[in-house]
């Protein structure tokens, strides 16, 4: 019992230790009102001048009523309601594709006639429209040496009754009621282990939409309700490995009543919105944040200590030694984005959806013969600097010139005669045709250099595609790195 009791008390004091530094401070959070009240004014005294309706006015997200936030982050998201019964009318018998697409003209209206005019104060630093999928007004606030990102955000308010039964009209309509969850689900004490483990996934590199391991970390709200479910840190810690084959539901529908939900079929993870029954709050999170992070959490309560939760940059690949056989197997490909108007989310998807690509036409001929052996790959980006890259794992770089392709069975005579036409070289084995078939590509470098030459989107200008002993930049032998040290190690 002494063992545990010292595990427990040690676990403890890393984590008063660790809050210690990463709590915002009263002047933070003053300064995040200050600014939040400046912004609510403009935009008040601006839709009474224009005569336009909203219900609320409200900063959500972690700096706003979650309070969830860690020390120096400063980014505010404010967050407008417009009542939905006022619109509606202009919606009668649309479906809900055209549903969201007249909504989108409605809001983006309201950016352009209302939010932009509205950001006077010359701290207020370059507005601008942004949308993925839903517009909104993103703006810097400078003054003196503080600089705060801000989004401004409209949404329909909506009841849980309504997004229960029809679902959210727009991606964001959920947000607001996520905010009222967690400020009234988490206690203080809890908050701050949403805090302590945010801090740890960012300090394995697996948090948010920039994750440099797989395409999507997690997320704060996810960080949120994994407390609410584990109730603690340790607890959740202690359980992490059995998160991919427990679903955590709010609404207490057993494994089986979840897997006959359509979209939740092949979900690596399931973490339900409290909000929203129809929705998986970890739908996007990469098994490889997932596989990082759990690891990481292994080794942390095998020899628990603060450096676990100390963000640090990413290393670059050590490229001297010629002769490390996992480097040998690992090329590079280093892009530059020539359109700063396309969110770095568009491009990351790009950029794996072309990886994927690759993969499954490296690792299989046309006939789905083995081609270059196992593929693994990681896209790691830095949207301040615009470069993007793919690093690539190839376990075989070099392969025969010929393999041997199976034909139809014999006994399928219409096949057996096209076959024998097209290829005069066949030869008949255990019941079928077979023939020796010269490949396109027997070196992995050139095959990689023509896929990404005929695929690459127009938006990128191609630095390098070589080996990686030749990676020209330090983001690319950073994507080294991640590939060869955070993943290759989990799936080889």
């Amino acid at each position: 019992m002494g063992n545990v009791d010292n595990f427990m008390s040690s676990i403890n004091e890393i984590f008063f230790e660790v809050l210690k530094e990463i709590i915002p401070t009263q002047k933070e959070i003053a300064l995040i009102n200050g600014i939040t009240e400046k912004l609510k004014n403009l935009l008040t005294n601006k839709a009474n001048e224009l005569q336009i309706k909203y219900t609320t006015i409200e900063p959500q997200g972690s700096t706003g009523i979650k309070q969830t936030q860690l020390k120096d982050d400063f980014d505010i998201d404010l967050f407008i309601g417009l009542d939905y019964n006022q619109y509606k009318p202009n919606y009668k018998g649309l479906s809900k594709n055209k549903l969201k697409k007249e909504s989108k003209k409605d809001f983006l209206k309201l950016c352009n006639n209302w939010i932009l005019p509205s950001l006077t104060l010359h701290e207020f630093y370059k507005p601008r429209l942004l949308y993925a999928e839903h517009p909104y007004i993103t703006v810097n606030y400078l003054l003196d040496d503080i600089k705060v990102k801000i989004d401004i955000v409209m949404y329909f308010e909506l009841d849980l009754e309504y997004i229960n039964k029809n679902g959210p009209i727009t991606a964001v309509d959920r947000s607001p009621l996520h905010g009222c969850f967690v400020r009234d689900e988490l206690n203080s004490t809890q908050k701050n282990e949403v805090r302590l483990l945010k801090q740890f996934f960012k300090s394995c590199y697996c948090y948010g939409d920039k994750s440099p391991v797989g395409k999507v970390g997690f997320i704060g709200y996810s960080a949120e309700l994994l407390i609410y479910y584990f109730k603690n840190l340790i607890n959740l810690f202690k359980n992490f490995n059995k998160l991919n084959s427990n679903p955590l539901d709010y609404f207490k529908r057993t494994e089986e009543e979840l897997s006959n939900v359509t979209h939740f079929q092949n979900e690596y993870l399931i973490i339900i919105d409290p909000i929203d029954r129809n929705r998986n709050v970890a739908s996007a999170i990469s098994e490889r944040a997932y596989k990082y992070c759990n690891y990481k959490i292994g080794e942390f309560l095998k020899k628990p200590n603060l450096e676990f939760f100390k963000i640090k940059p990413i290393p670059k690949a050590d490229l001297s030694n010629k002769r490390d056989p996992l480097l040998l197997l690992i090329y590079i490909v280093e892009l530059q984005n020539i359109n700063k108007e396309i969110h770095y989310t568009i491009n990351r998807d790009k950029l794996y959806s072309l990886s994927e690509s690759l993969k499954a036409n490296g690792e299989k001929e046309f006939s789905h013969v083995e081609r270059f052996g196992k593929i693994i790959y990681e896209v790691y980006f830095e949207e301040e600097n615009d470069q993007y890259n793919v690093a690539i794992y190839c376990e075989k770089p070099k392969i025969s010139e010929t393999y041997i392709r199976k034909g139809p069975p014999i006994t399928e005579e219409k096949h057996v005669v096209n076959f024998k036409k097209k290829n005069p070289e066949y030869f008949e084995k255990e019941g079928y045709l077979w023939v020796e078939t010269t490949r396109e590509f027997i070196e992995f470098s050139v095959f990689l250099k023509n896929f990404v030459k005929n695929k690459i989107p127009d938006n990128f200008k191609i630095s390098n595609i070589s080996s990686a002993f030749h990676t020209l930049s330090s983001s690319g032998k950073k994507a080294i790195y991640i590939l060869k040290n955070m993943i290759l190690p989990l799936y080889l």
